[in-house]
């Protein structure tokens, strides 16, 4: 259920409400406040009731009032609730929400020039009560404009989903990332108990502010102790190890132990399976309550984790986890690893994908087929698009390659694509400059018998054997040639939709 996830929008992690059409009665700034809505009998100010939300005038003429959210943490947005409590008479009627993604910090005229996107159609409100609405998007988004119908009041606003960063912008101390942050992508994914304190309070940035704002469990009567499994920004190696137990003075547990799991697609009833392995990555470790602890030297052998299993003996509170270490595999919000490619905006995919293929019609089909379960599936539909495509769509695709030997395309490359077609003709652009030469003149006679350059799966291969298969095609048939470069095309798209798989989930 989406209300377990990651409040997107939270005001503590940088969610902020930057503009509005109008807060006659009651402010923007509350709609994102962490406290639960409040009802005080008999309080009045000088426009009216005091509400605890976002209340508009009454409107009297055609239209609608609405409110822009920057997001505190950029992600997918899974589901939202509009709370309209203590607004009786005075809820909206309705509401709807559009959703943008902005990149870096964007100022008031680019999130009112944005392109929007709805995310939720016009949907019934009920006055003072938990709205909840699932969502089907599947972009990285990064702001949302809450639109209500005609007027009226909402008290809370929660956006629900998975943090989606930036991996290149993600840096730390000595070239290290917390990879148990909250704001990097970390999930506490399930635990033992958290009968006083929310589990995902753990990963949250910055120290705890009182004893609710961590994560704590219950008193335990039998044996057995507690724990919490997380689910790692990136699967990496950790270096470094903080557990804080800030304000746990009479209830801190009396030792912990960590232990990693390198399973990045599992879920929480397979983690939390008999037959699940953990390897040891810290052993039972004595706590201090209310106190800061570090651990560097005690670590284990350093291997590759996805998931850490804190667990704190018998029961208790800890504040905050840190684990920091070196990235290998971004996990943030990916069941899978297409969950990068999946959650980009239509236009950034689109750019993606052409780094993979010239043609504009087999980028547009190809995005428009998301969301992707798994490598298989994408390389199915880009196959399936490929082979339905026209011959011109082919062509088009074909003059974004360089010559056999050359390093400029006919049609644009993008920096990617040029990087990658360098990549290919390696072996070639290594050759003496006497089988280059013989390269020029055999792509020219190419070129003059079938009208478009010849087309190779130029990875792994030398100089001498590209030259070889161009002179083999020069007596095929048009027709049939045409088809041989199509499958060639086809063999180059894939094995660049695999180097785009791996880029976008290293951030490289």
């Amino acid at each position: 259920m989406f209300t377990d996830l990651i409040d997107l929008a939270a005001e503590r992690m940088g969610g902020a409400v930057i503009a509005t059409n109008d807060e006659f009665f009651a402010p923007k700034e509350n709609l994102l406040k962490a406290a639960a809505p409040e009802w005080r009998e008999g309080l009045y100010t000088e426009r009216g009731k005091w509400m605890d939300g976002w209340e508009t005038r009454r409107r009297r003429d055609p239209g609608y009032d609405w409110c822009v959210i920057r997001l505190g943490m950029p992600g997918v947005v899974r589901g939202v609730v509009v709370d309209t409590s203590y607004f009786r008479g005075n809820y909206p009627e309705a509401c709807s929400i559009d959703a943008c993604e902005l990149h870096g910090t964007a100022g008031s005229d680019a999130v009112m020039d944005a392109s929007w996107t709805e995310i939720l159609p016009r949907s019934l409100l009920t006055g003072d009560a938990r709205n909840e609405f699932a969502i089907s998007a599947a972009a990285r988004l990064t702001h949302l404009r809450l639109n209500i119908f005609p007027d009226g009041g909402v008290a809370r606003l929660r956006v629900l989903g998975e943090v989606v960063p930036e991996p290149s912008r993600i840096s730390g101390e000595r070239g290290e990332v917390d990879l148990a942050a909250m704001q990097n992508g970390a999930f506490v994914m399930c635990c033992s108990d958290m009968f006083f304190g929310h589990r995902q309070n753990l990963i949250q940035p910055g120290r705890s502010t009182h004893m609710g704002d961590g994560w704590e469990t219950q008193r335990r009567r039998g044996p057995g102790h507690d724990w919490s499994i997380i689910r790692l920004a990136a699967t990496g190696t950790i270096h470094r190890v903080e557990v804080d137990t800030d304000h746990y003075k009479g209830n801190a547990p009396a030792a912990f132990s960590l232990e990693g799991s390198n399973a990045p697609k599992a879920k929480s009833d397979e983690l939390t399976a008999a037959s699940q392995l953990w390897r040891e990555i810290l052993p039972r470790t004595r706590l201090e309550p209310h106190t800061r602890h570090s651990f560097e030297r005690e670590l284990g052998t350093q291997v590759a984790v996805s998931h850490v299993r804190l667990n704190i003996f018998p029961d208790g509170g800890v504040a905050r986890l840190r684990l920091f270490g070196t990235p290998v595999f971004w996990n943030a919000c990916r069941v899978n690893e297409l969950a990068p490619l999946n959650a980009l905006p239509v236009a950034a995919a689109e750019r993606e994908l052409g780094s993979c293929c010239g043609s504009t019609a087999w980028v547009r089909r190809v995005a428009s087929r998301r969301p992707f379960g798994d490598a298989n599936e994408l390389h199915a539909v880009a196959d399936e698009v490929w082979w339905n495509l026209t011959p011109n769509d082919w062509l088009e695709a074909f003059r974004v390659h360089p010559r056999i030997g050359e390093r400029v395309a006919s049609a644009p490359q993008s920096s990617v694509s040029k990087e990658w077609s360098d990549t290919e003709q390696s072996e070639v652009h290594a050759a003496p400059g006497g089988v280059r030469d013989i390269l020029v003149q055999a792509n020219a006679e190419y070129y003059e018998r079938f009208g478009y350059i010849f087309i190779v799966c130029a990875t792994g291969k030398s100089a001498q054997e590209m030259l070889a298969m161009l002179r083999s095609r020069l007596g095929n048939d048009p027709d049939a040639e045409l088809r041989i470069a199509a499958e060639e095309q086809s063999r180059i798209t894939r094995i660049r939709l695999e180097k785009l798989i791996a880029r976008l989930n290293t951030g490289s």
